[in-house]
């Protein structure tokens, strides 16, 4: 805007396109040009408080994002003293948004705004979760701390059929809601934790996850899961706004 302005003062000050131009655009228009200047002012004036505002803004992220990989390195460190150790490129750190779509409009769905992870394999898989599928879905239908050994899991639900007796006898929340093909897909992650993230009403607003190909027994202890929540009540704090 401050742009604009200057370029039409100046053009009107150099008469440009032509002096004839401006007399026919300011007879009776005195207002425009005045206009002009008093925006033009008005813009210049403003300036400095938006690059301190932005500047804020970039503060607050670099906070949020070294308070978040404070957090993912404690959790890594957890995983190097698993038997056997579990190697720092593999674990991840996620979090998770509950957003209204088109697809599931009053319900919601549930977001991956971000990802922390140091390796680039084994790759993060699309997954929209709705509520009580996967273990962040079951993290927002119970609106609590979830974790699961899937690793455990994969060593009796060796095919279909197994899988469909298991889930009929132990129900649905023993296999994370999840259909047999999206068992078999993402079963490779062999403990997953989850944690609630919650508004000021106590109502689940999204999650953070952190999972790894193996090592539960070690991961799941008093100090994994006060880094959890800890980070869930950062989150929660800023509204998910600098992850």
């Amino acid at each position: 805007m401050i742009l604009l302005a200057t370029v039409a003062l100046a053009s009107k000050q150099y008469e440009l396109p032509s002096k004839s131009f401006w007399d026919s655009l300011g007879e009776g228009r005195a207002f425009l040009l005045i206009g002009l200047t008093i925006l033009a002012g008005v813009f210049a004036i403003l300036s400095p408080f938006e690059t301190y505002s932005r500047r804020g803004t970039l503060a607050q992220r670099v906070t949020m994002r070294r308070q978040i990989l404070t957090a993912f390195g404690q959790l890594i460190s957890l995983g190097t003293a698993a038997n056997p150790p579990v190697p720092i490129s593999d674990p991840g750190l996620h979090i998770w948004k509950k957003k209204h779509t088109l697809k599931h409009p009053v319900q919601g769905e549930l977001r991956r705004v971000a990802t922390y992870r140091l390796g680039s394999t084994p790759a993060t898989r699309t997954i929209r979760p709705t509520r009580g599928v996967g273990v962040v879905g079951l993290c927002w239908q119970l609106n609590q701390e979830v974790s699961k050994n899937v690793e455990q899991l994969v060593t009796i639900l060796t095919d279909q059929q197994s899988f469909a007796t298991y889930r009929q006898e132990h129900g649905r929340q023993a296999v994370m809601g999840f259909s047999w093909e999206d068992f078999d897909r993402f079963s490779h992650r062999g403990a997953v934790f989850a944690s609630p993230i919650r508004n000021a009403r106590s109502s689940f607003v999204g999650c953070i996850s952190f999972d790894a190909a193996h090592g539960y027994d070690e991961l799941n202890c008093h100090r994994m899961w006060h880094e959890l929540n800890a980070l869930c009540t950062i989150i929660s704090q800023d509204g998910f706004e600098n992850v």
